[in-house]
């Protein structure tokens, strides 16, 4: 009797320790993941330093402002691609860990948005939800996808669309696959998103938020808000 208690006593040590170690090695490698700045990286490439112009904002949306259309998507690929690669390997590593993905994922998230290799002044974390999603899955990619141009056409702004999506996907998450637990991990980064865009939503209380029309109709919008398209200078 005493052997079996043992046996269970050093079986829950294992799973416990399994656990504690998966959780923290999966946060450790979604945050590096996510303080690779593709970004800053572009930027400095053209001589910008994203951090200190246009919005501030070091990701795919101030990319497009400061450098151009074609840069903007490439750093919103790249980290579409940082986020989901967090989640898959993470997965892999940790087969016994059911929310090692979605921990993984939220860190990358997070890393993106207060990357320490940038004195934590980074993106928004858009992409990076992005790449999340795909990494669960490319049907609700695709779905949520969908959701998002609705919200964007609707609202006319992509801190709206942002904000909106840091909510609907750890609920669409919830209700498909019943894992609340994944679904609160990975609703953790909804509230720094939230304060992450405060400025955005004084900004366009004002008029002074670049819209959506911004993607083809830069110089109209830029002329709405005064400034001066600085590409190509």
């Amino acid at each position: 009797m005493r052997e079996k208690q043992f046996a269970l006593r050093n079986r829950g040590v294992k799973v416990v320790g399994y656990t504690v170690k998966a959780v923290l090695i999966s946060v450790l490698i979604g945050y590096a993941m996510g303080c690779i700045s593709p970004s800053f990286i572009i930027g400095k490439l053209h001589g910008i330093d994203v951090r200190e112009e246009g919005s501030g904002n070091a990701g795919a949306s101030n990319t497009v402002i400061m450098v151009g259309k074609m840069a903007g998507l490439t750093v919103a690929l790249l980290d579409i691609l940082k986020s989901a690669l967090a989640w898959w390997i993470c997965a892999m590593l940790f087969p016994g860990l059911a929310v090692a993905g979605p921990i993984a994922g939220s860190a990358a998230i997070i890393g993106h948005m207060f990357p320490v290799t940038l004195h934590f002044h980074g993106g928004k974390g858009l992409a990076c939800i992005g790449g999340v999603v795909l990494a669960y899955s490319p049907r609700a990619l695709l779905v949520l996808l969908g959701v998002a141009l609705l919200i964007g056409i609707v609202t006319r702004y992509v801190a709206v669309v942002t904000v909106s999506m840091s909510v609907i996907w750890p609920l669409y998450y919830g209700l498909v696959t019943s894992l609340w637990l994944g679904a609160a991990i990975l609703a953790v980064p909804a509230l720094p998103i939230f304060c992450k865009h405060v400025e955005n939503f004084r900004r366009m209380k004002t008029g002074e938020e670049l819209r959506l029309s911004f993607l083809w109709n830069r110089k109209a919008e830029l002329a709405r808000i005064g400034r001066e398209d600085t590409v190509g200078k």
